[in-house]
């Protein structure tokens, strides 16, 4: 029996915005904790005790945040409904000693993250944002949110061979980006300017995780408006789907047999290994600490972990129509199509068949087609935050996510109904 849906078009609206508000995780996870304490959540400090009554909690770190709704009456071993995305996407980060340049240019030090086209870099126009932590011990984010750098491309007059043999960068001498001109580079030029940006006093900033984006704000794309393009849907996608779907549960409280969870990890685009990584203890020390809240044992937490399932989602590849034979012949998701469910007998995504079966009986009470995806044989498979949670927690994990071209480049591309559809499979999975 399908349900009423939940969210349309206006949900890819909101995405959208909620894309141009989150360059860096660390406003990514703000913004999803605004749109959750509008729904009634309130943070606890994991450093705090915690209580085991009902209603909303979030707990943030760095760029990670995990939020969970215990509806009236569960009990201890209540399982959980979880839903598992990043906040991270590839990009260009800023080095200890940013201030950098040469032959007239004044550049800043940038680092690779992750696996960005690194092509998609050249020729944008670049704003910088990120996490600035203060002497006296606090944090505070900074959005640049204008053209203020730029990574030059090299003219073809100087480098006729790119026409015959492609692109080749250099990560280290190519992707400098430029942001003035002048000789006279000083150490602690643009921690000074961010300092002034924000009215913070000279030598106030004392560290900084920065990292640069492209200012071009999402815009639905083609005749019919039926696309949109923008940047970071690896995966803040997800985020944002995963976030208004527990907000959504949560107002309704309808006889959860579940508790809804939302896990947004950071560094899943490099490995995972951190202390706000799905390979880190975060979740997990969560799911326990809402467990023993409620007065539960050790044995009431194993319970509620075996009747456990989580939905892990990322982004997929649709099919391209450009290369379509780098996709499986007989597996080509479709914009527009519906979430696709993820599949590598090789466990690079963590779906087997019970968790097809799940996933399948979530799409049809909520109304949603979904498609499948797997690997064409002679290409390796990526993987996601899936085969991690499960291994990391032994909880059954089920690998989905949204279609979308121009993975890993600074402007993405999916289908303008895919957002809500898989917002409203998602409403329907966390009602269980």
């Amino acid at each position: 029996m399908s349900t009423s849906p939940r969210f349309d078009r206006g949900h890819t609206d909101d995405l959208m915005s909620f894309l141009a508000a989150s360059p860096s995780p660390y406003h990514a996870v703000a913004n999803a904790a605004e749109r959750l304490e509008k729904a009634g959540f309130h943070q606890v400090a994991e450093t705090d005790a915690w209580d085991g009554t009902s209603g909303g909690r979030y707990v943030l770190r760095g760029g990670a945040i995990i939020a969970w709704y215990v509806p009236q009456g569960a009990e201890a071993h209540t399982p959980f409904r979880i839903v598992g995305a990043h906040t991270d996407s590839p990009n260009l980060r800023v080095k200890p000693r940013p201030d950098s340049g040469a032959h007239g240019w004044r550049q800043i030090a940038v680092e690779i993250y992750g696996g960005p086209l690194l092509n998609s870099w050249l020729d944008r126009d670049l704003g910088l944002a990120g996490r600035l932590s203060l002497r006296d011990g606090s944090t505070r984010l900074v959005n640049v949110d204008r053209p203020l750098l730029r990574v030059p491309q090299l003219a073809i007059h100087l480098d006729r061979s790119v026409s015959a043999e492609g692109l080749k960068l250099d990560k280290q001498r190519h992707l400098q980006p430029v942001w003035g001109v002048g000789d006279d580079v000083r150490d602690g030029d643009l921690i000074a300017f961010l300092e002034e940006e924000l009215g913070l006093a000279t030598g106030e900033v004392t560290g900084w995780d920065l990292m640069t984006h492209p200012v071009e704000p999402p815009a639905y794309l083609g005749r019919d408006k039926d696309l949109v393009a923008g940047p970071r849907m690896d995966n803040l996608l997800s985020v944002h789907a995963a976030t208004a779907a527990l907000a959504a549960v949560a107002a309704s409280d309808a006889g959860l047999a579940y508790i809804p969870v939302l896990a947004a990890f950071d560094h899943e685009e490099n490995g995972s290994q951190s202390d706000t990584g799905a390979d880190g203890p975060l979740l997990g020390s969560v799911l326990e600490r809402s467990v023993f809240a409620r007065g539960g044992s050790y044995e009431d937490r194993a319970r509620a972990f075996a009747g456990s399932v989580c939905l892990s989602s990322d982004t997929g590849h649709a099919v391209h129509p450009n290369y379509a034979e780098r996709h499986d012949p007989t597996h080509h998701p479709r914009a527009n199509g519906g979430p696709i469910l993820k599949v590598n007998v090789n466990n690079r995504y963590a779906t087997d068949g019970s968790g097809r079966a799940l996933f399948a009986a979530a799409c049809e009470k909520a109304d949603v087609p979904f498609q499948s995806f797997v690997s064409n044989n002679a290409m390796p498979c990526g993987t996601t935050i899936g085969p991690i949670t499960a291994a990391r927690h032994g909880i059954r994990t089920v690998d989905i996510g949204a279609a979308i071209l121009s993975m890993h480049s600074t402007r993405e591309l999916c289908g303008a109904d895919d957002p809500h559809l898989l917002a409203n499979a998602l409403v329907a999975f966390l009602e269980g």
